[in-house]
């Protein structure tokens, strides 16, 4: 079967790519931000987001939205994408405005079509599953649902927010099930997540979301019409030479809100469908550890490393010097040129503490 074959109709994907995944410092920088690493392989996190999109539209069909620090990079990384496809956002302004000014582009250039928007820095190993999800995904948007593919627990995390499914099947097809979504919640605390997986109804919310067209800038007017007015007046004067002075003028105007908060949690119509597909938002040390190729004392080394007595650890180095490490457990450590990061693994998702330290110092490679 050729790989044009196993195209969805009308699908087009977005990859919004921003933030510098802080909890991943020192490697990951504002400059270098986590989606450029090859964290698991030899190709980074946004090529791997790419690949997998690819499997089901075509390159002229995949939009990714950043902002300029970051434009060149990515057309360096991915050759195969249009120039034209990246999208670059004056200043960071959420993915409410990211998402509604690539939807108005595509309706621009298919009024039939279907977005789908996935994360830049996320790692998924099941990819005929994720292939599946987004099929089951797509059969509900044709609806006119606005869908969310949520990912089946496997511990009650309390770094992620959830969705809450209903019974009320959306759809059924080949491919899996969509049912009504009855709520979004917040990350819950350690408590609540435990009941949140003991009703068997809650999904992690991994920000993949599914919809027409049409059907999201029907939920725009309703719910968000200034963001609606200002990305439509950006999208008709795009292939335009006003569109630089219209973008900066528009842009700043619009509000910095979350897709979740501007539009999911109040849309009328959301489905979800379930999935497991061995997904990670790769988030810190300690979860990038899981994923990477342990020895038989449970570490995750990457770089040159000598080990005695040392178990459960993290070690990744740069590739500059050796690191010798001597009756230690449950550690991360991380060396780089410029920084060296020493932490206890159950401490990752406080990483970020040292980048907010960082920033009131004079040396702003270091962020």
């Amino acid at each position: 079967m050729s790989e044009r074959s196993t195209y969805i109709d009308h699908l087009w994907a977005v990859i919004p790519a921003g933030g510098s995944g802080t909890r991943l410092w020192p490697l990951s920088r504002a400059a270098r931000p986590k989606f450029l690493l090859p964290l698991l392989g030899e190709r980074s996190l946004i090529q791997q987001t790419f690949d997998r999109v690819a499997r089901l539209t075509p390159p002229d069909q995949i939009l990714i939205v950043c902002g300029p620090a970051h434009a060149a990079a990515i057309a360096r990384q991915l050759p195969e994408l249009p120039d034209d496809n990246i999208i670059i956002e004056p200043t960071p302004n959420g993915t409410a405005p990211a998402l509604a000014l690539a939807n108005a582009l595509i309706q621009q250039a298919d009024p039939r079509a279907i977005l789908a928007s996935f994360a830049s820095d996320h790692d998924i190993s099941d990819i005929d599953a994720f292939k599946s999800s987004v099929r089951t995904a797509v059969a509900a948007a044709q609806l006119g649902d606005l869908v969310t593919i949520g990912l089946s627990p496997t511990r009650p995390e309390t770094g992620y927010g959830y969705i809450e499914r209903s019974d009320d099947i959306r759809v059924q097809v080949p491919s899996g099930t969509a049912y009504r979504a009855t709520r979004f919640v917040e990350k819950p605390n350690a408590e609540t997540a435990e009941r949140y997986i003991e009703t068997g109804r809650f999904l992690w919310n991994a920000s993949m979301f599914i919809w027409r067209v049409d059907s999201f800038a029907t939920e725009l007017r309703r719910l968000q019409p200034m963001i609606l007015a200002g990305t439509t007046d950006i999208a008709e004067s795009w292939n335009t030479r006003e569109r630089e002075r219209v973008l900066a003028q528009v842009w700043s105007t619009l509000p910095n809100v979350t897709i979740d908060t501007a539009v999911m949690e109040q849309a009328e119509r959301v489905a979800v469908v379930p999935s497991q597909m061995g997904w990670s938002d790769v988030g810190d040390w300690h979860g990038l550890g899981e994923l990477l190729e342990k020895d038989d004392q449970g570490n995750a080394i990457h770089g040159d490393l000598v080990q005695i007595d040392t178990t459960n650890s993290v070690v990744w180095s740069s590739g500059h010097r050796k690191i010798a490490t001597i009756g230690v457990s449950n550690v991360v450590i991380v060396d780089t040129p410029d920084a060296l990061l020493v932490v206890d693994r159950t401490r990752g998702q406080d990483v970020r503490m040292v980048v907010d330290t960082l920033k009131g110092e004079p040396n702003p490679r270091l962020v």
